[in-house]
């Protein structure tokens, strides 16, 4: 199974994270409207992503609730039918909730730093260290890390959940 490593943190200065961000990519950033819709599972996540005009993914994932650097693994599928497969999986598993974001992505070697401006939740940042066959969790926790140095987010403003079991404890 797929893994990375991630850190999500509250993005208190969002366009300075950004300037930093876009300094550091490889690549220029891509703007991508998002929605996940998550439905009931016994384990893990389970969340059905809608693009506007890309094929929808089905993403199980599990990773533990701490703040700071935590892996997740992870397995995505792609669907041409996404409005189908979300009747399906709400009729089967019951739905959990809806986020919709903007996604700011911007790629520094094997890390997505993922800027989101999550609809009725506030501004956050998000790393993704895609991990490598053989890297060690140590390793991507340290590339985590350092760029999290270099967006200048501080340790106080990391989270330990997902959006949506934000969204659920502010009720």
């Amino acid at each position: 199974m797929p893994a990375n490593i991630e850190i999500k943190a509250y993005a208190r200065d969002f366009d300075e994270i950004r300037r930093r961000a876009e300094k550091l990519s490889d690549v220029p950033c891509e703007v991508i409207p998002q929605e996940d819709t998550f439905f009931n599972v016994p384990q893990g996540r389970l969340k059905l992503r809608e693009f506007p005009a890309k094929p929808g993914q089905l993403i199980y994932y599990q990773r533990p609730n701490q703040e700071g650097p935590k892996r997740s693994d992870y397995e995505i599928f792609e669907t041409d039918n996404p409005s189908k497969l979300k009747s399906v999986l709400t009729a089967s598993n019951g739905l959990r909730g809806v986020v919709k974001k903007t996604r700011y992505l911007y790629l520094v070697g094997q890390t997505r730093i993922h800027l989101d401006d999550v609809h009725g939740l506030g501004k956050f940042m998000e790393l993704e260290v895609v991990m490598r066959t053989g890297q060690s969790d140590a390793e991507g926790q340290s590339i985590a890390e350092d760029l999290m140095s270099k967006l200048g987010v501080s340790t106080n403003d990391l989270i330990d959940g997902a959006y949506m079991d934000m969204f659920e404890k502010a009720g």
